[in-house]
């Protein structure tokens, strides 16, 4: 069927009551019909929020929508386009190639000619190409279009840094619990009829939605679907009824990212509650533990350095641990060692360190050893001066010579500076020593 027909059938259906007596899903039905009604959303469509300001002052630039799914970037975008009388146009680019935006653009085009301009909604806008991406510039920046992309990754990561210095990008947070409350006083307002939840199992529903309102509203109709005649479900019945526990997160995007972020970020605070908290959301979403072992071992080695030479080797002694015993024993493992790193003295010298040496090293280039400290293998080598005036350390005064071991180019440089703290107090106090052995011998 034609374009044309199926939307000549679809107003037949419309005006002959058809499409109003047809099911709809849950959230179709609470499909917000202006922008005041989107909720979770205030910093965006709030008196003070960014679009706001936008509407006021009757100007609408290109805009990138950052979120997770079920936020209501789709519905923001269409009422932008009513509230602004542009024409809508959506495209996915999940589905669309290079064919699908030049027919778009062209509509745009001859839209614009009788005066109507054109909001092009681009859903999943990261997954087009570089290429793809840089086609959208040119009608950006005549005016063809107010390119309005979705995503729901981080833009900064995910397009191409000319069409973002052309949008403006937008970020949608996730929905908080009063948001999700919202949606099931509506949903409840348009049925009829109340959750047949108790306050613990109607907690428990906001958390399995995990800030996703398009996932809300469907839980809310499996509910409905589930009870029978004056049935009321508790926590414990709702999950299995539901099937459904704790929220998950997907380990290929952002949530991993920002709650290993969190992880670390929280031993390194020596902030122990918080770390075993972030910890326990990855493992009950299902983060490989191994992975979580492997990061530990990290945490240990910048973070704490040799401020506790003991973490690394708990850390790993954790990962072996895990190995023998398997999950969920083994992860009490993982567990102790992210209790001893939060509570364990901090230093990030040795980190430093290593990165200052590996700095000079690649600046300074292939510069030769002092040839004191050199072999001397050959009679030639020899009478090059390699290995001469070398002082066997041990065999001198505090077992230490004070000679120079850096190349004569390069001169002498400091990259490990040890705190006064942990284990490195005493570091530092033997390091202090040498210094000043080396000062009175080198003279």
């Amino acid at each position: 069927m034609s374009p044309n027909r199926q939307r000549a059938s679809n107003s037949l259906f419309s005006a002959a009551g058809l499409e109003r007596d047809a099911p709809h899903p849950l959230p179709d039905k609470l499909r917000p019909q202006t922008l005041s009604d989107v909720v979770g959303q205030d910093h965006i469509l709030g008196l003070d929020g960014a679009l706001t300001r936008m509407l006021e002052t009757r100007t609408l630039g290109s805009l990138i929508f950052w979120g997770p799914p079920g936020t209501g970037k789709t519905t923001v975008a269409r009422l932008l386009a009513n509230a602004t009388a542009l024409h809508f146009e959506q495209l996915s680019a999940v589905f669309s190639g290079v064919a699908d935006l030049k027919k778009a653009f062209d509509a745009a085009r001859a839209r614009r000619e009788s005066g109507t301009g054109t909001l092009l909604f681009v859903d999943e806008v990261h997954r087009f190409n570089r290429a793809q991406q840089d086609s959208f510039l040119p009608v950006m920046e005549d005016g063809t279009v107010i390119l309005v992309g979705a995503t729901t990754e981080n833009p900064s990561f995910e397009l191409n840094a000319a069409l973002l210095s052309r949008a403006r990008v937008l970020v949608f947070r996730s929905l908080d619990w009063e948001a999700i409350e919202k949606l099931f006083a509506r949903a409840e307002q348009v049925e009829g009829k109340p959750l047949p939840l108790d306050a613990e199992a109607r907690s428990a529903l906001v958390r399995m939605a995990d800030g996703d309102g398009r996932a809300a509203l469907t839980l809310v109709e499996e509910v409905w679907r589930s009870a029978r005649e004056g049935e009321v479900f508790n926590a414990e019945q709702l999950q299995g009824v539901l099937q459904r526990r704790a929220p998950i997160y997907d380990k290929s995007a952002d949530g991993h990212y920002n709650l290993i972020s969190a992880l670390h970020k929280s031993v390194r605070g020596s902030d122990p509650d918080a770390a075993l908290y972030y910890l326990a959301r990855m493992l009950e979403a299902g983060e490989d533990p191994l992975f979580l072992a492997r990061r530990v071992v990290r945490m240990a080695v910048e973070d704490i350095g040799l401020a506790d030479p003991q973490a690394l080797v708990i850390c790993n002694a954790a990962k072996d641990a895990y190995d023998f015993l398997g999950s969920p024993e083994g992860e009490l493992a993982i567990a102790q060692a992210v209790i001893y790193l939060a509570t364990a003295p901090k230093s990030n010298a040795a980190y430093k360190a290593f990165g200052a040496a590996m700095r000079v090293a690649k600046d300074a280039g292939s510069l030769l050893p002092p040839k004191h400290i050199l072999n001397a293998p050959t009679g030639l080598m020899k009478s090059e001066g390699y290995g001469g005036g070398y002082q066997y350390d041990h065999d001198m005064p505090d077992a230490f010579s004070g000679q120079d071991y850096f190349p004569e180019m390069l001169g002498r440089r400091t990259f490990y500076d040890p705190p006064d703290r942990g284990f490195e107090r005493e570091i530092r106090k033997r390091m202090d020593y040498w210094a000043k052995l080396r000062r009175e011998r080198s003279s």
